[in-house]
């Protein structure tokens, strides 16, 4: 059975494109990525939070925007806790991701 998956970061510019083309990679998963801010390349929405089966933001106040649009998504939503220091594709984001990411979707690289 096919994961949707939706990462969300601020701007859809670095850290959830990031993630997306990662776990993209993956068999078994349809994945998305969005941003919280008004201007994201991609903003968040209430369709793209229902599509979902798990969605992945990168800092608490991305899973607070998230709950505005949609309360009872709350139970999909997982905090990774990266900060907005990375750039697009940066190394140190991949392995920070493939970390986290295979902890919660029991996962191998």
């Amino acid at each position: 059975m096919v994961k949707r998956v939706l990462f969300v970061c601020t701007g859809n510019m670095d850290r959830s494109p990031t993630a997306e083309s990662l776990l993209s990679s993956k068999k078994n998963f349809e994945v998305k990525s969005a941003g919280t801010w008004i201007h994201a390349r991609n903003k968040i929405s209430k369709d793209l939070i229902e599509w979902a089966d798990v969605i992945f933001v990168m800092e608490d106040y991305h899973k607070d925007a998230i709950l505005d649009i949609c309360p009872k998504a709350d139970n999909k939503v997982i905090v990774l806790g990266i900060p907005d220091i990375y750039e697009r594709n940066d190394p140190r984001l991949i392995e920070i991701l493939k970390k986290k990411i295979a902890e919660h979707l029991k996962i191998e690289w």
